[in-house]
């Protein structure tokens, strides 16, 4: 089987890639930086394009990935700024007509990574189903997305799996995330860690995990609809950082409270299978 991935540079696509690869599918590879898919291990295993999402007119790459089996879209430009009016006005039409494109030159299954973020301010369990209400111009573009590509679906026939992606952790994460600073900040015994109150109740991951779900999803045949990726585990932000702090066998002082929570995150969430 032949597998198609965009963004697979990133965080989550590395491990995807690897993930395939494991399990001796051949794999098709976008991204928009040759160095860096030139520093991933997977490199010269897989066939690399460079390929931005709103360059339609690159038929060559849009005709390779079209004839691939399956189709995992990671790719999404801008992150973390999700706030940022360009999800909205330039990223949403891009995704929506790229992969319509891809769609109507033959691909028949297409699995696509939502997020958490379009529950909206739902606070508790949030089960797949759960009536999405997003609050920024990222989960608003990707909950709109996600309406368009299954409206899409009913006109055209492919199988099309919606995974929600709740919060992660892992070698190789973004240096903004709190597990990423924490690790610096304690590789240079550094004496005190700024961070929020910790109150806020999260759903965290390993990103192994998340990678092989979003394949597992990825190569099952006839399966459509929304998947939440999670562990359906809530623990406290502030518990993730004393675990992780034991786990490095190290000492640092929190300072809580320094950072204010986000006004787009309820203080209390986690998914549902």
């Amino acid at each position: 089987m032949k597998v198609a991935v965009t963004g697979g540079t990133g965080f989550i696509g590395d491990y995807v890639v690897k993930n395939l690869l494991n399990l001796n599918h051949k794999v098709l590879v976008t991204g928009t930086n040759l160095n860096k898919a030139k520093e991933r291990e997977w490199f010269k295993e897989v066939d690399f394009h460079i390929f931005k999402i709103e360059d339609l007119h690159n038929q060559n790459v849009i005709m390779e990935i079209s004839k691939c089996d399956k189709l995992i879209h990671l790719a999404w430009q801008g992150l973390p700024n999700y706030k940022k009016l360009f999800h909205l006005e330039r990223n949403l039409f891009n995704q929506y007509f790229f992969l319509k494109k891809i769609i109507e030159l033959g691909l028949k299954d297409l699995t696509v990574t939502g997020t958490c973020l379009e529950y909206g301010l739902k606070q508790g369990a949030l089960p797949k189903d759960c009536v999405t209400n997003p609050v920024i111009p990222y989960s608003i573009a990707k909950d709109t997305l996600r309406k368009l590509l299954f409206e899409l679906s009913k006109h055209n026939k492919f199988d099309l799996k919606w995974l929600r992606l709740f919060y992660m952790y892992g070698n190789g994460q973004s240096k903004t995330s709190i597990l990423a600073q924490l690790e610096n900040a304690l590789e240079n015994d550094e004496i005190e860690f700024n961070m929020s109150g910790g109150d806020q109740i999260r759903d965290y991951s390993k990103v192994e995990k998340v990678s092989n779900e979003i394949v597992e999803y990825s190569i099952k045949n006839k399966i459509n609809g929304v998947f939440n990726i999670c562990s359906g585990k809530p623990i406290s932000i502030k518990d993730l950082v004393e675990n992780f702090i034991k786990q490095k066998s190290k000492k640092i002082k929190l300072n809580l409270g320094y950072y204010p929570y986000n006004d787009y995150e309820p203080m209390s969430f986690w998914g549902v299978k």
